[in-house]
């Protein structure tokens, strides 16, 4: 985190929002506001390995836009944390995902992880899913932030040609 904001997770958070409206300002395709969510966040926060989309396709979650190593492309609904988030439709926060029961390891790097549906008309439409090689990087201050940041992306974003199925 920046200096100025590296006491205060909420002001950070509070901050990146705001940068974020501004940078998804005029944009309505899923596609580019996807890749510049993924980015802004992965060069705002410390100690990630992998910050990007998945979102739901055929009734699993394809994957999206996102900054780090390559990812694994198709995950089933329920399965690994991503894959709970979206059919549980509640933020996932892992301290230790070799802890996690059926944890998908896309990067042997990664030890935490946290998951945030994407909520549209009331549906799932995808996950925003953030890695760290570190065990317990996330916590409720960063949950809470990335639902706001989530929440921004969701309204910013024309949903038809992703709902309707096309690329």
């Amino acid at each position: 985190m920046p200096a100025a904001h590296a006491s205060d997770p909420a002001l950070h958070y509070a901050s990146l929002s705001q940068q974020l409206a501004s940078l998804l300002e005029g944009e309505r395709d899923w596609v580019a506001n996807a890749a510049n969510t993924a980015a802004l966040v992965w060069h705002s926060l410390p100690e990630l390995n992998w910050a990007g989309f998945y979102f739901l396709r055929d009734e699993a979650l394809l994957v999206g836009p996102f900054q780090g190593k390559p990812a694994c492309v198709r995950i089933a609904m329920g399965r690994g944390v991503c894959g709970t988030a979206a059919a549980t439709a509640t933020t996932q926060i892992v301290a230790d995902v070799h802890a996690f029961p059926g944890h998908i390891a896309c990067d042997a790097a990664s030890r935490s992880e946290l998951v945030v549906p994407l909520l549209h008309a009331g549906r799932v439409v995808g996950v925003f899913d953030l890695d760290s090689p570190r065990l317990g990087r996330f916590n409720a201050a960063d949950a809470a932030g990335l639902e706001q940041l989530a929440a921004v992306f969701v309204a910013a974003t024309d949903w038809s040609a992703l709902l309707r199925g096309d690329e």
